[in-house]
């Protein structure tokens, strides 16, 4: 079931998030997060109106998906950057694509106007999924970062979404 994130999720969140960062490409960092690291971030996503979105199965979470800005420049206030992560448990089941297509519902209910993915270059299973929804390949960073010994490029995704019906600078 898709839903949306609870202050209880965050502990289920955390352990994909860290699963992410640790064994995977799919992240760029290096460190694992504190829940008091996801409680911020979580307090910030709602602060600022942004989605969590859960995949909650029996009680655990297999799957999150949020999206925030893509740059903090107000000229991009109509471009938000995607994240979704899924349990390695509960990979292959069609769960990442069920929180993606709520999350681009939210976006084109919000008035967005395109919707960013950063993938790793070498991930075809996120590569995947976007192209399945419609994103389209924007570009690539090569070197983006370097994780696990090598260089990571970072390509960009894009999707277009419905957009506000009379934009606005400002």
């Amino acid at each position: 079931m898709v839903r949306p994130a609870k202050e209880s999720d965050l502990a289920g969140i955390l352990e994909i998030y860290n699963d992410a960062i640790l064994n995977t490409t799919a992240v760029f960092q290096y460190q694992a997060r504190t829940l008091e690291d996801r409680l911020e971030w979580f307090k910030e996503k709602m602060a600022d109106g942004y989605p969590v979105l859960v995949y909650e199965d029996n009680g655990r979470i297999a799957g999150y998906a949020t999206f925030g800005p893509f740059r903090p420049s107000s000229a991009y206030k109509y471009t938000v950057e995607n994240s979704v992560h899924v349990h390695r448990d509960y990979r292959g089941r069609g769960i990442g694509r069920r929180l993606m297509e709520e999350l681009i519902r939210l976006a084109n209910e919000k008035g967005y106007a395109t919707m960013i993915a950063g993938v790793e270059a070498t991930n075809a299973a996120s590569i995947a999924l976007h192209e399945k929804l419609g994103f389209r390949l924007a570009g690539t960073v090569k070197k983006a970062g370097f994780k696990f010994g090598k260089w990571l490029d970072l390509a960009f995704y894009q999707r277009e979404l419905d957009g506000p019906a009379a934009p606005e600078e400002g």
